[in-house]
């Protein structure tokens, strides 16, 4: 599995860069990985639990914190701060971005919530 060659936090666009070590790059939306942090708040403790989170347009990430040599820690300003993120983790949301990102958009719209904080429901 690629292994970051750097990773770094662009507050003001609300991302995060990482490159890889295959030479693959990446800029992650902080509400992309909000919505799908790998939390069990989140993605659940099981297959069909996955929560769609809302309202997260507007969301800043305030910190990456190393854990260990495998994965970050992600804060967010909306105080989520569980998610481990893996190499491998942010090596397959950069990859499966174009795919994702509308499958979410459209989950939202089909259960008649926003990407705004006007959003009704669970956020």
């Amino acid at each position: 599995m690629p292994t970051p060659t750097e990773i770094r936090l662009l507050r003001a666009e609300r991302c995060l860069q990482v490159s890889f070590d295959d030479g693959s790059a990446f800029r992650l939306p902080a509400e992309y990985l909000r919505v799908e942090s790998p939390s069990a708040e989140v993605q659940g403790h099981g297959p069909g639990q996955k929560t769609l989170v809302y309202g997260k347009r507007e969301v800043g990430i305030v910190a990456v914190e190393p854990v260990g040599n495998y994965a970050v820690r992600l804060v967010f300003d909306d105080r989520h701060d569980t998610g481990i993120y893996t190499w491998d983790t942010l090596h397959q949301l950069g990859r499966e971005y174009a795919r994702r990102w509308p499958e979410y958009e459209a989950s939202l719209a089909a259960q008649g919530l926003s990407r705004d904080l006007r959003g009704k429901g669970r956020g």
